[in-house]
């Protein structure tokens, strides 16, 4: 069970540093940039990525990106950001220099796409392809979520996949394609090893990088609204967030 008492704001990153090295993991949509009503539809602002790589550059290196988005995608927006990163739900790690941290993931059959793909079109949801997985978005149609969802699970469930729920969106993933594997296996390596882990993240498949943050000593950092976690800190939006990585 997670928490449920009103979450206080974090010391600052100041303070966190002053008291030894830290390790930085950031979420991307809802916690660097605002949630949109289509993945694509974003508004990054300008020079983000920069401001990411000197931050990264701060920490000597220990700060990663994780996302749900694939990294192509990521990168679409980013541009060639050149720190530590991980898509697909954290099953697809690179470090800054784009070589693979452990092994290469695997993607979905196509036949499963297809279905997938069919059943958005059949009933007015965003479907989204991606590397390793794909996704339904309902945020124009949340009345069929609980439907998305139920459909995603008998297809998981068949094929031996994983589902990933967030806002609005319901994924198939791979088994074991969690954000707190990839913050265990950065975590493990050099620079990574000996901070303290800290994860930001504003939805529910960011709470796996939170507890993976807890067990390692660290903690998380809910953004957005109360709600039950596993995070000790809140910041209230995206722009706190730009506010306290001093951004």
């Amino acid at each position: 069970m997670g928490r449920t008492a009103p979450l206080l704001s974090p010391p600052s990153l100041a303070e966190l540093l002053a008291a030894g090295p830290v390790a930085l993991f950031l979420d991307f949509d809802g916690t660097l940039v605002a949630i949109a009503p289509r993945p694509d539809a974003i508004h990054v602002p300008e020079g983000l990525g920069r401001r990411i790589e000197r931050l990264a550059d701060r920490l000597a290196g220990r700060l990663a990106l994780v996302s749900g988005r694939a990294l192509d995608d990521l990168g679409s927006h980013l541009g060639a950001v050149c720190v530590a990163r991980a898509g697909s739900h954290g099953a697809d790690r690179r470090w800054s220099d784009d070589s693979v941290l452990g092994g290469a993931p695997r993607g979905l059959e196509g036949g499963t796409i297809a279905e997938v793909e069919t059943y958005a079109r059949s009933h007015g949801l965003n479907f989204e392809t991606k590397t390793h997985g794909c996704a339904l978005h309902y945020r124009t149609r949340p009345e069929a979520g609980q439907y998305a969802e139920s459909f995603m699970r008998a297809v998981a469930s068949r094929e031996g996949l994983a589902v990933k729920a967030g806002k609005c969106v319901v994924e198939l993933v791979q088994p074991g394609a969690d954000k707190g594997g990839a913050v265990r296996a950065f975590m493990a390596q050099t620079p990574f090893a000996g901070a303290r882990a800290v994860f930001l993240g504003d939805d529910v498949t960011d709470e796996d990088g939170f507890v993976a943050c807890a067990e390692l000593g660290g903690f998380g950092i809910l953004v957005g609204d109360q709600r039950e976690t596993h995070a000790n800190f809140r910041l209230s939006d995206v722009d706190a967030v730009h506010n306290w990585l001093e951004l």
